[in-house]
């Protein structure tokens, strides 16, 4: 996505709403839209193509690492070697959960927390939060989301998207959460540098949060946020050719309040993610 397409979701002459209302109105993190450096001109319509390739075959089977995932590219018709599938791969965030030395490896300047939730028996909503990022394609480019959830209830407390992975939207979506529904006993990350790093481990510390990292290797670790990438992508994503940002916010808005409100899950009893988390009568006039 080029600097005029994002331009085109803000409008700086709005009389009484700022650049940072407007922000925060499209769920479009500050940086994503000041930043110069995060079109997407210096990507090849081929890359976007394997990308996309990619992202639907790593959806489908996420335990594929660079290896599976170059033989299937070659049995499409792209003679692509390893070593750009591994690049594509690193840039699209992705990597195989399957178990391997050095999954999730934090910059070495970032503290790693243990994992706090073996054994743990989360039987209310509050309790536990987590997070996760994730590769959403557009029809020109691509951005990242993220989303918090609650573990117990599944309900999708916020979500942000950036055209960069630094760790801007991920605060973002955390101080969202916390303003607007208080704060969790525990919250459960992978150890990517984004959340090993000291601005968000910090508004978890402000907070008194315990904080937890996956293990090694761990891919159930973090279990449920891996389902609603897989939801979103097959319900919402890979059904679309979405145009721009705008498009993207504007129906990925209605999908989680889909997901939240109306979308009964078979592990819930059929009940929805908000009957869960604030019972039923609640959850209707939360709706």
């Amino acid at each position: 996505m080029s600097v005029s397409e994002k331009r085109t979701c803000i409008e700086p002459e709005i009389p009484g709403v700022s650049i940072v209302r407007q922000c925060e109105l499209l769920r479009l993190p500050r940086s994503s839209y000041y930043r110069s450096g995060g079109n997407l001109s210096g990507v090849s319509q081929e890359d976007l193509k394997l990308m996309r390739l990619i992202d639907e075959e790593y959806t489908r089977h996420p335990f594929y690492g660079s290896r599976k995932i170059r033989i299937f590219l070659r049995r499409q018709g792209y003679p692509v070697n390893r070593k750009r599938v591994q690049r594509l791969m690193r840039r699209m965030g992705i990597q195989s959960i399957a178990p391997k030395p050095n999954t999730s490896v934090p910059r070495r300047d970032h503290k790693v927390y243990p994992y706090l939730l073996k054994g743990t028996n989360i039987n209310r909503p509050n309790m536990v939060w987590c997070s996760d990022i994730t590769y959403i394609r557009l029809s020109g480019g691509f951005v990242y989301l993220t989303a918090i959830m609650d573990w117990h209830s599944r309900y999708v407390l916020s979500w942000e998207i950036s055209v960069t992975m630094d760790d801007d939207f991920c605060v973002n979506a955390l101080d969202s959460a916390i303003r607007r529904y208080g704060r969790p006993n525990i919250f459960n990350t992978d150890q990517g540098t984004q959340y090993t790093g000291k601005h968000f481990t910090g508004v978890l510390q402000e907070h008194g949060i315990r904080i937890s990292m996956d293990g090694k290797g761990r891919a159930m670790d973090n279990v449920f946020i891996e389902r609603l990438w897989r939801s979103v992508k097959y319900e919402k994503i890979y059904l679309h050719d979405f145009q721009n940002v705008k498009e993207l916010v504007k129906e990925l808005k209605q999908y989680f309040d889909f997901y939240n409100f109306e979308r009964p899950h078979q592990s819930l009893d059929d009940k929805t993610p908000a009957e869960i988390y604030w019972g039923p009568g609640l959850a209707r006039a939360a709706a």
